[in-house]
């Protein structure tokens, strides 16, 4: 193979790496949520313990970039999209770090006492994990169009966190006997909502690696 052709491969690979990070995260999420639901301890300590796995994958994506910038000659779209993916990265690590976060308050929580309440955090666990699995595609298939649909998505995942609010609120103004399961369960969707906008992090760096410009220069 000749540089171009092995730059390439490369950059296959960077993306394929991306892939698997992506997956294990919002499947760190999802597990975290299941822990939560089925007051499951030992998978809540899964998560926390493979939070490790994550980190590890971000160091392999992090020397993968930096090998690449050291050893080839990336062309202005190639640096751009090797820089996004030490962006990208980040932002996925930290989607990982909100499924520990999630884990850990549910070591202290028993038997949901406001099923109904919980029924929408889920929800809006599902639509943000969703906006993660979907940043990522966009990245790999540099589809910009992709990326706009779905920042348009983390007003869901606000709806959401507002509804879920209000509606706790209302819990705490008749009871306040469940205040310290109620103030968990806010941190819980604070994580979620997290989620969603790391989410849209890793749209905005698509839209810049096929644009050139980062949405908050947009705003300057």
């Amino acid at each position: 193979m000749n540089n171009r052709q092995v730059f390439d491969f490369e950059l296959k690979e960077l993306s394929s790496e991306l892939i698997r990070m992506g997956v294990a995260a919002t499947e760190a999420v999802g597990k975290a949520m299941i822990a939560l639901e089925k007051n499951d301890k030992d998978l809540a300590w899964t998560v926390i313990l493979g939070d490790k796995v994550i980190d590890e994958m971000e160091r392999s994506i992090e020397n993968r970039c930096f090998r690449l910038l050291l050893t080839q000659q990336p062309v202005a779209r190639d640096l751009r999209k090797i820089n996004v993916a030490i962006k990208m990265i980040t932002d996925i690590e930290r989607i990982g770090d909100a499924a520990v976060d999630i884990s850990r308050l549910s070591l202290d929580r028993g038997e949901c006492i406001f099923p109904e309440i919980q029924k929408s955090v889920f929800e809006m666990a599902d639509v943000a994990r969703s906006m993660v699995d979907a940043s990522i595609e966009a990245y790999v298939h540099e589809d910009e169009e992709a990326a706009k649909q779905t920042m348009e998505k983390d007003a869901i995942v606000d709806m959401y966190f507002i509804d879920i609010r209000n509606a706790f609120g209302q819990r705490l103004s008749r009871n306040t006997d469940d205040i310290i399961e109620i103030m968990d369960y806010l941190m819980i969707i604070k994580y979620l909502e997290r989620v969603g906008d790391h989410a849209v992090n890793i749209c905005e760096w698509v839209e810049f690696y096929k644009t050139g410009i980062h949405q908050k220069e947009r705003i300057l």
